[in-house]
């Protein structure tokens, strides 16, 4: 089905409507469209064409089609350059910005956290690295997904080992508790991280943000046009000198202005 013409046209018919694009989902169409077939024989409906009716009939359907192009890939540490990128130089420069303002509290965004893997990464390399360091600085970490079966997975905060690979087997050990297969995340580390469900096209869910993190998802996914608009609203809801991380094989649109690019790695803009 994912290689036939058929599926690709519907996609790119219904993917628009989504206010996403199709670039973003050729990599991901064979999952999507494994999840749209279960959705036609659950509907028992004949083939695409069918669907595209359905869909014209049947507005509220557009919602599931929605929740079923949504493939999210998380790991602990995900790009592990960016996180050491973060805990070498970003959120220590962030840390002396906020101590020289008389700040108490780093405010940071994961949007889209999916499973939780990439605030609880945050909170570990906060705590096994920076913590110490900072100590007159909390850490609060926002993190958001529209999907509340992924928020109830990072609420148990318990993963298979494929999920921790490419955490530093240090960090590992001393985080989490071992049981039958399963790493659970230590309450410690849990106490830091809100997890609130959220769309990240709605308005932003919170203000005088110091660093925000978007990866793979926005810039992926989703139209220009609605990747400006998203952009402007990170902007605002940044603090000055506050750092929005983007995938490592992302940009962001252009003609929005409000961020420079940082020369040490592709994805990391400073709000100016």
């Amino acid at each position: 089905m994912t290689e036939d013409p058929q599926w690709i046209s519907f996609l790119q018919w219904a993917l628009p409507q989504l206010r996403m694009r199709w670039s973003g989902f050729r990599k991901v169409r064979t999952q999507v469209g494994k999840r749209v077939h279960r959705r036609l024989q659950a509907l028992q409906l004949a083939g695409l064409d069918d669907y595209r009716d359905y869909l014209q009939h049947h507005p509220q359907e557009w919602r599931v089609l929605d929740t079923l192009c949504r493939i999210t890939i998380s790991r602990f540490y995900r790009d592990q350059g960016i996180f050491r990128l973060l805990a070498g130089q970003i959120i220590p420069d962030l840390a002396e910005q906020l101590g020289r303002e008389g700040n108490r509290r780093l405010d940071v965004w994961s949007a889209g956290c999916g499973s939780g893997e990439e605030p609880y990464s945050l909170a570990i390399l906060w705590a096994a690295q920076l913590q110490q360091r900072f100590p007159d600085i909390a850490l609060r970490i926002l993190a958001t997904d529209v999907d509340p079966r992924l928020l109830d997975r990072a609420r148990t905060a318990c993963y298979p080992f494929s999920s921790l690979k490419e955490l530093p087997a240090s960090l590992r050990e001393s985080a989490f508790t071992e049981s039958a297969g399963r790493y659970c995340l230590q309450a410690r580390y849990k106490r830091p991280v809100l997890l609130v469900e959220h769309d990240v096209r709605g308005p932003v869910p919170a203000s005088a943000l110091h660093l925000i993190l978007c990866r793979n998802l926005v810039y992926t996914y989703y139209g220009e046009a609605l990747q400006r608009e998203i952009t402007r609203s990170m902007a605002e809801a940044l603090q000055p000198g506050g750092v929005l991380v983007i995938g490592s094989h992302e940009t962001l649109p252009g003609a929005v202005p409000g961020f420079v690019c940082l020369p040490t790695m592709r994805g990391i803009y400073r709000k100016i």
